[in-house]
């Protein structure tokens, strides 16, 4: 029985740890206004595999001090704004060779503009 309920709890956590449990629907405009698309890029940027986006938008590429970015990213000299964005996320490496961002792009290009509309949003 204790043996039964460990596993359902670390089934659980792993599950969460992954992003596949669905989270609480929140009253915020902002997450009202979040894409569906964007899961996929949240599944990383918690901070944890990717930096935060908040605020990446109108930001220059590297910004957070904190986060240990590719070389090729910090000295690619670009800002975020909305033609880079997309760029970046139909295919990253594509855009910035030598970049660590593993994601392998979006290719529908409405899905693109719905994640910059809400990247602008986050701040």
């Amino acid at each position: 029985m204790v043996r039964s309920a460990l596993v359902v709890a670390f089934a659980a956590l792993s599950l969460a740890a992954c992003g596949r449990i669905a989270q609480p629907a929140s009253d915020s405009p902002v997450e009202a206004a979040r894409p569906a698309a964007f899961a996929v890029c949240a599944s990383c940027h918690d901070g944890r595999a990717g930096p935060p986006l908040a605020g990446v938008y109108g930001a220059k590429a590297g910004h957070r001090g904190t986060f240990a970015y590719s070389q090729a990213l910090r000295d690619s000299g670009l800002t975020w704004d909305d033609a880079t964005l997309d760029k970046w996320i139909a295919n990253p490496r594509a855009l910035v060779p030598g970049t660590r961002m593993y994601f392998a792009g979006l290719p529908d290009p409405a899905q693109r503009q719905a994640i910059v509309a809400y990247l602008k949003t986050l701040r």
